[in-house]
Formats: C-alpha cells, sequence, structure tokens
C-alpha cells in the first residue's frame, strides 16, 4: 500500500464570501482521482463563511460559544464548544486575520464539507471525501496536531470491535480515528506558514464512503468522559454537586483566587465549611487569607 499527500500551491486569500468550493475546483479538480480525500483547513471555511467577530467582542464570542469550561487557568481556558469540540478558547483564532478581528469555528462543520464536496464531485466527476481540519492540543502531550472538525462521505472512526487478531484475540476497545489521522497526515504538507491551506491525500479509496457521514461520532459522550473537566476542576463539580450548587461551576470555573473558597464554605452545611474548604485547596484553589486554616476567624 502507497499513501501519498500533496497540496497545491496558489488558492490565495479568502475572503467573506468567496465560493471557496468553486476555488478549490479550481486548483485541484482537474487532478483529483476517485478516492481521493481533501483535507481543508478550518479556517478559509470560516473565512468564506463570513465567521468574523470584532477583537473587542473576545470575552462575549467566547462566552457565547461555550457550552462548558473544562479548564481554566490565567491565559488559557479548555471548552467544549456549541459544534461539541473540546479545545482552547472554543477554536477562536486571531492570527492570519484582519487587524482587529478574530474568527470564529464553522457554524457546521460537516455541512461545511458537504458543501464543498458537492462542489468538487461535480467539477471533477470524481468519488472524493472531504475532511475539514483544525488544531488541538492533546490531553497528556506538549503540542499541538491537527484533527478533523468536519467531514463528507469519510469513514471517520474505524470500529474493529468483535474482529481477531492475527493471534485469534479478540477486539474489544480498539476503534481508529480515521479522520483525526487524515487531517494530521494532510498537514504535513499544508503547513502553519506556507500558504497552503488544502492537501489531497492519496491512496485510501476505502476510506470514501457512500454515506455522507460526520465527525460527531468521534466526540466523546461527556457521560462516559473519564477527563471532562481539568484536575482541579473537576474537584470544584464534585463539591458543588455535592452542595446541590452544580449550576454554580460555570462562574466560579472562571475565578483563579479564593473567592471559590469562600462562596463553597459559605455555602456549606453547619460544620462542614472547613473541610470542604481544605479539599478545594487541595485541589489548587488559593485560601481566604494567606495562613489561615478553614474555619478560622
Amino acid at each position: 500500500m502507497r499513501l501519498t499527500v500533496w497540496a497545491p500551491d496558489g488558492i490565495g486569500e479568502i475572503a467573506a464570501g468567496t465560493d471557496l468550493g468553486a476555488v478549490l475546483a479550481d486548483a485541484i479538480a482537474d487532478h483529483l482521482h476517485n478516492g481521493d480525500i481533501v483535507v481543508v483547513t478550518s479556517k478559509i471555511v470560516s473565512k468564506a463563511e463570513g465567521r468574523f467577530a470584532a477583537e473587542e467582542d473576545y470575552e462575549q464570542v467566547l462566552a457565547a460559544e461555550t457550552v462548558e469550561v473544562v479548564a481554566h487557568r490565567p491565559g488559557v481556558r479548555i471548552v467544549r464548544n456549541r459544534q461539541g469540540i473540546t479545545q482552547a478558547a472554543a477554536g477562536l483564532d486571531r492570527s492570519n486575520v484582519p487587524g482587529g478581528a478574530v474568527l470564529l469555528l464553522p457554524a457546521d462543520p460537516d455541512a461545511s464539507a458537504r458543501a464543498i464536496r458537492a462542489t468538487l464531485t461535480e467539477r471533477s466527476g470524481r468519488r472524493i471525501g472531504v475532511v475539514i481540519s483544525d488544531t488541538a492540543g492533546r490531553a497528556w502531550r506538549e503540542g499541538q496536531t491537527d484533527h478533523a472538525i468536519g467531514s463528507a462521505h469519510v469513514l471517520d472512526i474505524d470500529d474493529h470491535a468483535g474482529r481477531v487478531d492475527p493471534h485469534g484475540n479478540p477486539l474489544a476497545v480498539t476503534a481508529i480515528a480515521v479522520a483525526d489521522e487524515l487531517a494530521a497526515a494532510a498537514d504535513l504538507v499544508k503547513g502553519k506558514l506556507s500558504g497552503r491551506p488544502v492537501a489531497v491525500v492519496r491512496g485510501r479509496p476505502d476510506l470514501v464512503t457512500d454515506e455522507p457521514g460526520g465527525v460527531r461520532g468521534l466526540y466523546r459522550d461527556p457521560a462516559r468522559d473519564l477527563f471532562g473537566h481539568g484536575t482541579r476542576e473537576a474537584v470544584l463539580v464534585a463539591v458543588l454537586t455535592a452542595l446541590g450548587r452544580r449550576a454554580e461551576y460555570r462562574d466560579l470555573v472562571l475565578l483563579d483566587h479564593h473567592e471559590v473558597v469562600r462562596r463553597v464554605e459559605e455555602w456549606a452545611p453547619p460544620g462542614e465549611g472547613p473541610a470542604l474548604a481544605r479539599v478545594l485547596i487541595a485541589a489548587g484553589y488559593p485560601p481566604v487569607e494567606p495562613g489561615r486554616e478553614p474555619g478560622q476567624a
């Protein structure tokens, strides 16, 4: 098996209202083969769709795009956004955009992928798939890599459950995030500063499907997510849930000072405040006053 990945030059700057499918078709339609998978950087999709906001409204936009804050530290906010994606700052981007602007992710990346594919298929006459990619960090590892946030007619996850390995061992939990692997492979030739926002992956026609698909299946159900919150935030969720104040999490998680401990002490039943405060302090929240033990006057 041989896999090739290539990225065309000359896409040019994309502006709001640009017919992105037509631009991409002009660049690559004549070079596509059956079974090719076109990987498109989300930034040019967002630009074409006019997903701009004023930089002065950054905090309000970030709040509006956030469904749940996963972790927060000074200068860093990891959230689960409206599209179901967990990443820093809901995917808002200030790079490679006009001054004074911020770029949001596409509102519906799967729909965007389907629209791009429709144009490329019509112009090329080829059976292809499309992946829309974005950059994100990973738990447990430094650095970032591209992953899929939208797709059309691509096998997004290859579930091996029920298969048997060469030694006869049944596979139960192996599921390959194919769309993410395609996005990462494409980024090796696209790059962040090269002006090549599109790549074509060739050699895996078996990953192109007849069904529209979509990446929603890659997003883990929060109820099954063992890492749904940061280390400190998980403790805060547990404490607030025990107090019947889970709804307060949205506001408290953004505080990085002793006010978190103070409020929990205030809400706790008589005699329980000091113990809950010590739990939060052990998790990394600053005490109400340095040197004061919880419960002391």
